[in-house]
């Protein structure tokens, strides 16, 4: 049975919602191969007050780990926000077939908005993309978030 990319979004989204309650931006990463989670993480940059450990790169470094390889060419990306710069460099890096997010980021998303580094054909690498799966779930957790920042 094809679970479908709702419901994987539906697991980020999860990840994202913890990633808030901890006071972090929610973002959330879920990496599937076939039909089986490998990889899920949520940012952690305040936490571990390390710039690099955003919900993708996170969750890259589970999958890579549990599958023994750092070649992730027959997965998918889930996340709830379009992945920055540094993050469509770990998509390349790691070989990842697909990547499917759900809100766009116009001030920092590299995977359409400002720049479409995953999709360069001047990369050794590109990766099939699918955005907006559950976008609006996806961006009332990040204006709800800042919102209460803002309070």
């Amino acid at each position: 049975m094809n679970k479908g990319d709702e419901h994987w979004m539906t697991l980020a989204l999860q990840e994202a919602t913890l990633a808030a309650e901890m006071g972090e931006v929610p973002v959330g990463a879920v990496i599937v191969r076939g039909e089986e989670e490998i990889g899920r993480a949520h940012n952690q940059r305040e936490t571990d007050q390390d710039p690099l450990a955003h919900a993708e790169m996170l969750a890259i470094g589970i999958a890579a780990r549990r599958i023994g390889s750092w070649r992730l060419s027959d997965c998918t990306m889930y996340v709830t926000l379009e992945p920055c710069a540094m993050c469509a460099g770990g998509l390349v890096n790691s070989r990842m077939k697909r990547l499917v997010f759900g809100a766009d980021d116009r001030k920092g998303g590299y995977c359409g908005s400002l720049g479409n580094l995953v999709q360069d054909a001047r990369m050794n690498h590109r990766s099939e993309v699918s955005s907006g799966i559950l976008a609006e779930e996806s961006t009332e957790l990040l204006r709800s978030f800042f919102a209460a920042l803002r309070q």
